[in-house]
């Protein structure tokens, strides 16, 4: 009755805050609870926790919003790292017409798949 759908509502609400988070030199957009898959996290291994504190923006669910210069002083973003991979193969096909040259490669990154614990928001 009523509790699955107040249940399902309760899962699918808007998260409390953001942060905007610089891991590895990208920007991500993060929620708690949140995996993101990311370039490899280098000298850290999977069930290990780490703390962020590169936090370049965060917002709340009343609209406030706090913008760094560079960093929002007091913010941090705790994760702890899932698993370790790689992603997707990329292939690179290089041709020169006439010349009978080709070249074929494949490719894959290294990655680490890292969940959002708790969002540390001054």
């Amino acid at each position: 009755g009523g509790s699955a759908v107040a249940a399902a509502q309760a899962q699918t609400a808007a998260p409390e805050c953001f942060a905007v988070v610089r891991i590895n030199g990208k920007q991500w957009k993060v929620v708690e609870g949140d995996s993101v898959v990311v370039d490899k996290i280098k000298h850290h291994w999977p069930g290990e926790t780490l703390t962020f504190t590169d936090v370049l923006l965060c917002g709340r669910k009343d609209g406030s919003t706090m913008i760094g210069s560079p960093f929002v002083d007091g913010a941090s973003v705790e994760v702890v790292i899932e698993q370790k991979t790689k992603g997707p193969k990329i292939f690179v096909f290089k041709k020169r017409r006439r010349k009978n040259s080709r070249r074929f490669r494949g490719f894959r990154a290294e990655v680490s798949s890292i969940r959002i614990m708790k969002l540390n928001l001054p």
